[in-house]
């Protein structure tokens, strides 16, 4: 089954390829910002659009928050060029409101929830309940969190509501973008560590623990949005209905993430569809100029 549904895939992607050869000039350049709680999955992801499309991504990396030379924040203040922004939904509608990403652009693509990690081999700590946490910070020798959208919960709220901002302060440490939190803990500088699911499970040298209780636990919608500036806005749009359709959903749950709206696999000409109707790289747009998928003769309606 699982074989099935990624020759699927694959199908898609070939005939994705000849419609951009044929009716499509290929090879612009998108310029996108992620933050790191998509990552792993938009790393997996963009090969398979870049084949598809002959595109070239060029990626950069940030925190969704903070004043970090390279949280996302501060590259679009010092006017780094970019097409695309994929952070929290919260940090990207204020980007909208400072003017640096186009109004009604916005499209959720995921959601992440926190999880906690200790170093590989260690006793893995009981996290299973409100209570259980609480007793666990307060037993930990150290502790380590993100300077992004988990980290800011886990030291302005989290530990409030716990009752137990006094008590952990000292021992918590706050972890710059430029480096995950599961590395820090790899490490031994921290006894456990908190950072969203997606961006704990691809380090070495740790071993997850799971994620927060339901009733501690903040989930943080990823999204995308097209930057006021954009030197190629339609390919973006491309890119970002890409990564928001049903093609995606597996690499998006395999890296720990959620899909907004999970989708069934559908028909070839329907996840065609899906996936780039609307754009120049579309089935709908290549109907109007004659164009249609190889062996498909009936166009689209």
């Amino acid at each position: 089954m699982k074989r099935a549904q990624r020759d699927s895939r694959l199908v898609a992607f070939v005939v994705g390829t000849m419609l951009a050869v044929t009716c499509l000039a290929a090879g612009v350049e998108i310029r996108v910002l992620v933050s790191g709680g998509f990552t792993q999955a938009y790393l997996e992801l963009v090969p398979e659009f870049e084949r598809a499309t002959q595109h070239k991504i060029v990626s950069a990396f940030g925190a969704s928050m903070g004043g970090a030379p390279d949280s996302i924040p501060s590259r679009l203040e010092r006017g780094e060029p970019v097409d695309i922004v994929i952070l929290a939904r919260a940090a990207l509608d204020g980007l909208v409101t400072q003017g640096k990403v186009v109004a009604g652009s916005q499209v959720d693509l995921v959601r992440s929830s926190i999880g906690m990690a200790v170093r590989a081999g260690a006793p893995k700590p009981d996290i299973s309940s409100v209570d259980a946490l609480r007793r666990t910070l307060l037993q930990a020798q150290s502790i380590a969190y993100s300077d992004s959208a988990s980290g800011i919960y886990i030291s302005t709220e989290l530990y409030q509501r716990l009752g137990i901002a006094e008590q952990v302060a000292s021992k918590s440490k706050k972890i710059p973008s430029s480096e995950r939190v599961g590395t820090v803990v790899a490490r031994g500088d921290a006894e456990i560590g908190f950072q969203q699911v997606s961006e704990l499970l691809p380090i070495p040298g740790i071993d997850y623990v799971g994620p927060l209780p339901q009733e501690a636990q903040r989930v943080t919608v990823f999204s995308a949005g097209i930057a006021v500036g954009a030197k190629e806005p339609e390919a973006a749009r491309a890119l970002i209905t890409f990564l928001a359709s049903p093609a995606a959903t597996a690499a998006i749950k395999k890296s720990g993430l959620e899909p907004v709206t999970p989708q069934p696999v559908r028909r070839l000409d329907e996840k065609l569809h899906v996936a780039f109707s609307g754009h120049a790289t579309g089935c709908l747009a290549l109907q109007r100029a004659g164009c249609l998928a190889m062996g498909d003769r009936t166009p689209f309606h």
